[in-house]
């Protein structure tokens, strides 16, 4: 099957960062992709986002360091938002993309804000595609979620984190329901996303995130952007599935924080309506870009 984009391996420090470029370099804008994660390679986002290449859109991303076919260190300290916002910065110039149209998903929304936050004169327009601005209520948020699945299974689920047994086939069970609530509600899930879970780097997401989808222990949960966000007047597309774990609530809380922002709920997505909804995100991404 030919391949829409050129592989290239660039330098970064003494790493190799892996990108991939549609490279159709008469396009007047590039939409870079920042997938999420952390600690996910970037086929699931770029695979259904690379056709916006016949519409005119050159298409850039890369695996992040530590993900995919890019370098994997073992030096935990890297595994921080502020590094993560440079090197994507390096990216950018590497490529001489000039002012990118950023498109975030998930962690990767998370990595735009904050490269938002200091960037903003590189962006022409933002999109924040099933993310947050504030950890802290995301994670107040997922506790909802979780409490859905009943009191009972809940006190099971406090009692196996509490005692570091999350790999009780129990916790697992309760994990996956709430994965094919709030990740993906397809029966089947794509190839491209299997493809990305199957090289997960666990050293990353454990790192920055946690364990799974719905326990935040990494360093990120305490992050909070929204009094920041509020002077970033790109204009800025919010994206959430109705049933995301990324709630909603969360989408809303950044919409009115940022002073040029149009908010989409997907009705019936969950956290990838780019799957679950292509026709009415694409027609609404369009939209947006147009």
């Amino acid at each position: 099957m030919q391949q829409d984009y050129i592989e290239t391996t660039i330098k970064y420090d003494n790493f190799n960062l892996v990108c991939y470029d549609s490279a159709n370099l008469e396009s007047k804008y590039t939409i870079f992709l920042l997938n999420g994660g952390p600690g996910l390679p970037c086929n699931y986002l770029r695979d259904p986002h690379i056709k916006l290449i016949k519409k005119g859109f050159r298409i850039f991303t890369y695996d992040q360091l530590g993900c995919g076919k890019s370098s994997k260190p073992t030096n935990s300290t890297l595994w921080n938002i502020n590094r993560y916002v440079e090197e994507v910065e390096y990216v950018r110039k590497e490529f001489n993309l000039g002012k990118i149209i950023l498109l975030g998903h998930s962690w990767g929304g998370w990595l735009g804000i904050e490269y938002a936050i200091k960037y903003q004169n590189n962006i022409e327009k933002l999109i924040l595609e099933n993310t947050c601005g504030d950890m802290p209520h995301m994670i107040s948020e997922l506790e909802r979620l979780r409490g859905n699945l009943g009191s009972e299974t809940l006190k099971m689920m406090m009692k196996h984190e509490a005692e570091g047994t999350l790999d009780h086939e129990e916790y697992q069970a309760a994990i996956t329901i709430l994965n094919y609530r709030h990740v993906c509600r397809l029966d089947v899930w794509p190839q491209s996303i299997y493809d990305s879970l199957d090289e997960w780097n666990m050293d990353v997401y454990g790192t920055m995130q946690g364990p799974n989808e719905f326990l935040y222990t990494g360093n990120l949960k305490n992050w909070n952007r929204i009094d920041e966000m509020s002077k970033i007047t790109t204009p800025t597309l919010i994206t959430v599935g109705m049933h995301d774990e990324l709630t909603p609530a969360c989408s809303m809380k950044m919409h009115d924080a940022l002073p040029n922002s149009n908010l989409k709920v997907f009705k019936n997505s969950s956290h990838m309506p780019f799957y679950e909804e292509p026709e009415n995100y694409f027609m609404e991404l369009e939209k947006f870009l147009s």
